[in-house]
């Protein structure tokens, strides 16, 4: 029997060989630069490095996935052609993308090569899969985190499409990072510049008077928390703000809740899905190294003779790496 694919992200080298080395059958990662999300300093991949990436994955029986997800404007367009360009010259066994554009340009000049749809195109019916399929050649498809383990097994029957959904990481209200809170608060969008509240616009502050840090995006409060206390990375969208009709502080727009699948593993793959994808390019190489190394045992398990879940007290190590503040199965247990 065919295992699903563990598709593991990578921020940088050291991430890479973590993921590889714990059994990530799939690693996923960007060129530095505006062309793919998770555009934070520090991050992404020079091209010796990504050279250097695909040949340890490869060397170790793993593919490499090279994202060039953003939606590039009319200037960015070359330097987005450029990337596709290296990434299949370097070896990537597909390149992840979603602006129509970027879709073409691969079709037409790379028509053998394999092309998946980018989370961020949203595609989230089998019409607009098929059309993917039949106007660019796509190969894969990863799913918005907006449907439920019944619509997917739905999708599964009408599509010869890979489909890939996300198992670990935040939970998005705004279909997948297509908003425009972050350009409303800072004028560079996420879908343009790669990440949203980009750190250059995040200011911590120390209240001396309350004893308290405040996280500011430009004229905006986003946060406000005891050093002492446990928050997401600060996002307008998860922004605790003051309610002036209750007076009191909360999460008005969303909880930074975690997306986690691993109570739910067996159910996620008898939906008849090909890949699970792990969030956290921006995490570090322990996150990478803890959560690649639970699904690969839990994923074994199910395999090997159906047990349900990770080994004893894999649920609450993985909650202890949660970006996010609570664990949740977001929309595949019911919206």
């Amino acid at each position: 029997m065919r295992k699903i694919e563990i598709c593991a992200p990578a921020g940088n080298l050291p991430s890479l060989k973590a993921a590889v080395d714990n059994g990530a059958d799939a690693v996923y990662m960007g060129f530095s630069g505006d062309t793919n999300l998770r555009n934070f300093p520090a991050l992404n991949f020079t091209d010796d490095e990504v050279c250097k990436a695909i040949k340890y994955a490869h060397s170790r029986k793993s593919r490499v996935y090279i994202t060039v997800n953003a939606y590039p404007q009319q200037r960015e367009l070359p330097l987005a052609y450029q990337v596709v360009d290296r990434a299949y010259e370097y070896g990537a066994d597909a390149v992840i993308a979603s602006d129509i554009a970027v879709l073409s340009y691969v079709r037409e000049k790379y028509p053998d090569k394999r092309l998946h749809l980018s989370v961020q195109a949203s595609a989230s019916n089998a019409h607009a899969i098929e059309f993917c399929r039949r106007h660019f050649g796509i190969k894969r498809v990863v799913l918005p985190r907006v449907l439920t383990i019944e619509e997917i097994r739905a999708l599964r029957e009408r599509t010869s499409v890979e489909l890939e959904i996300f198992a670990l990481g935040l939970l998005c209200i705004n279909s997948e990072g297509q908003c425009f809170l972050s350009s409303y608060l800072t004028s560079e969008s996420i879908n343009t510049y790669g990440a949203c509240s980009h750190p250059k616009f995040i200011n911590f502050e120390e209240d001396e008077d309350e004893g308290i840090m405040k996280i500011l995006s430009g004229s905006v409060l986003l946060n406000k928390c005891s050093s002492m206390e446990e928050m997401a990375y600060p996002t307008p969208c998860k922004g605790r703000y003051h309610n002036t009709a209750t007076g009191e502080l909360g999460y008005s727009i969303q909880d930074p809740e975690s997306l986690n699948v691993l109570e739910i593993l067996p159910e996620i793959i008898r939906s008849g899905i090909d890949s699970i994808k792990i969030e956290g390019r921006q995490r570090s190489r322990t996150y990478v190294e803890k959560v690649v190394r639970t699904f690969r045992e839990a994923v074994d398990r199910y395999y090997d003779n159906g047990v349900p879940r990770a080994g004893s007290g894999a649920g609450e190590e993985l909650q202890s790496l949660f970006e996010g503040l609570a664990p949740s199965a977001g929309c595949y247990k019911g919206k």
